[in-house]
């Protein structure tokens, strides 16, 4: 979970009363290596409007970078879509199946052997418990996301909101605010 609300925000903008804060590299493990590879950036944002007027966010207050040009925000659908686990990838586990652990014994007159079929749980086990867990993790991201959808948000004067947003970058650029009259 990365609960934006909790975050330890690092870098700020204000531009005309509203005040950006946000804070990039918030994924770790399997989705954090899947942002590096899609190019997508999650970004935890945290907006306070002191303007002397409701904003919207996504119409009133775009992101930019800090050169001007204008950053294109995903919607958090397409974000989750992008950054999700695979479940079924786990599946790979089940080739440990045919694995068998076996032991031999001789006591110099007679010797014996004996195998345990360990691929039997093993495999099946690390498959299902990995399918278990990335399924629940995937299901409390994307509820995450969803709650924290700033998108189309007002934001009402004197008011703070907080959000997850993804953008298409291959960088950890600066970001602003436009507001746009």
């Amino acid at each position: 979970m990365i609960e934006p609300k909790t975050v330890n925000y690092v870098s700020t903008s204000e531009n005309d009363g509203v005040t950006l804060q946000y804070k990039y590299d918030l994924l770790d493990k399997k989705y954090a290596k899947k942002e590096g590879k899609k190019d997508i950036r999650l970004v935890a944002v945290k907006v306070t409007n002191n303007s002397g007027r409701d904003m919207i966010f996504g119409r009133d207050l775009t992101l930019t970078y800090a050169n001007g040009n204008q950053i294109f925000v995903m919607d958090n659908q397409a974000t989750f879509k992008s950054l999700k686990q695979s479940p079924t990838s786990y599946l790979w586990y089940l080739l440990l199946t045919p694995l068998t652990i076996s032991s031999s014994s001789s006591d110099g007159v007679s010797s014996s052997s004996s195998s345990f079929p360990a691929g039997l749980i093993i495999g099946p086990g690390l498959a299902g418990g990995n399918m278990l867990a990335a399924g629940s993790a995937n299901k409390k991201f994307e509820q995450e996301l969803m709650e924290f959808d700033i998108n189309g948000t007002t934001i009402p004067q004197g008011e703070t909101r907080y959000g997850l947003i993804g953008i298409q970058s291959d960088s950890f650029d600066s970001l602003q605010l436009r507001i746009d009259q």
